[in-house]
């Protein structure tokens, strides 16, 4: 059994910080402290020097990075992933697919069944979240309108049947869409609003059918007006709903973020990178699809300035979401883990530093960089 022991940590849990010890056994968190530890004799002894041990980060909207995408569907592609994303603090994800043909997106699925677990070396795949082709085409953004279509009964419970999808986006005014929001429901599946059109009501009743997540808040759906609350409308005011954020400062605007923190109550917002395989690489063009990606200045376009993902990772993420919120790290550091572990039904096992969890943790320097990734108890990338 392999031992670890993290002693004198600032360690965030249950909304606090305090100065604590984690001991972990197998790769499993076994016991939080206060007081001085007992050393067992086989442990690897970590000395935080007060550093911050937050729960390491859980992206569940991620396409790629390190030069490689989900939809390379490799076992290759998907280990270098694990690898980038762990140097930036997650240490759980959800390969992210994007909108093609049902081959391509089969493939996509079809690896994920044979690469989900942990990596020696990086973060655990828990999943995928399968972002469209269930879309409205008025809002496809850069996902290929070419391939947007209504939820076909067949292809999608094939899907299902493989038992790796965790979240799905879809547009949910459609009718033709509205069984597989129950079908989803009834596998534990959570469904998010994505590349939308709807009305305000027409959330709050896909609400009633158990959507439960806004996929990219504010980006591809309709926006805010005083007599048409459109979804942007309901992000801020059905409490229930679990708000995936691009914190980029370009996807969102800085102010906006902290509207919708302040809406929400500080919770239900979930960090997410949407990070693209352009994610750690220099800028230039790659490829998507039959189509092209520019990133200049690490910001990601289609040739007709379509956002089109992005090139941020979930430590920048936290950075600029506490600038953006003003907020102190023990109120948000949730954001980028305890939420999205919940809105992806994680959380039973992740997403939270107490006994009994998976041993995912992030241990960040004054400045909030990433100094070392722990993974189901194993140090998977150290600065």
């Amino acid at each position: 059994m392999q031992t670890l022991l993290i002693k004198n940590a600032t360690v965030y849990a249950d909304g606090h910080a305090m100065n604590r010890w984690v001991l972990c056994e197998d790769g499993r968190i076994t016991a939080v402290g206060r007081d001085e530890p007992d050393e067992p004799a086989d442990a690897t002894v970590i000395d935080a020097d007060d550093m911050a041990l937050l729960p390491g980060f859980v992206d569940i909207h991620v396409h790629g990075g390190n030069g490689v995408d989900a939809m390379d569907a490799t076992p290759e592609a998907t280990a270098s992933m694990a690898a980038y994303f762990a140097r930036h603090g997650v240490t759980s994800f959800l390969t992210t697919t994007w909108t093609d043909a049902g081959a391509q997106i089969t493939a996509a699925l079809e690896n994920a069944v044979e690469c989900v677990g942990p990596y020696d070396n990086g973060a655990t795949l828990r999943g995928v979240h399968l972002e469209g082709p269930y879309l409205n085409p008025k809002r496809s953004g850069a996902q290929n309108s070419t391939y947007v279509r209504r939820a076909d009964r067949a292809e999608a419970t094939r899907w299902l049947d493989m038992g790796v999808i965790r979240v799905l986006s879809l547009a949910p005014e459609y009718e033709e869409n509205h069984w597989l929001i129950h079908e989803c429901v009834e596998r534990g599946i959570r469904v998010s609003a994505a590349h939308t059109d709807a009305s305000y009501e027409e959330i709050v009743q896909a609400v009633s059918m158990g959507l439960t997540n806004l996929t990219h808040t504010f980006n591809a759906m309709t926006g805010l007006h005083h007599r048409r609350p459109g979804v942007a409308g309901a992000a801020m005011s059905v409490r229930l709903l679990v708000c995936e954020l691009i914190a980029d400062n370009i996807h969102v605007h800085p102010a906006v973020m902290r509207l919708l923190w302040n809406a929400k109550n500080y919770q239900n917002v979930a960090l997410i990178t949407d990070s693209i395989r352009a994610g750690g690489m220099p800028d230039g063009d790659y490829p998507v699809d039959e189509r092209t990606l520019y990133v200049r200045n690490g910001v990601a376009q289609l040739e007709d300035g379509t956002l089109a993902g992005s090139t941020l990772t979930m430590d920048a993420a936290l950075r600029n979401f506490m600038a953006a919120t003003g907020s102190d790290l023990d109120l948000v550091y949730e954001a980028s883990s305890t939420t999205p572990a919940e809105a992806a039904g994680l959380s039973d096992v992740t997403g939270s530093i107490a006994p009994e969890k998976d041993a995912d943790m992030v241990l960040l320097d004054a400045d909030l960089n990433v100094k070392m990734t722990i993974a189901q108890g194993r140090i998977v990338y150290e600065a």
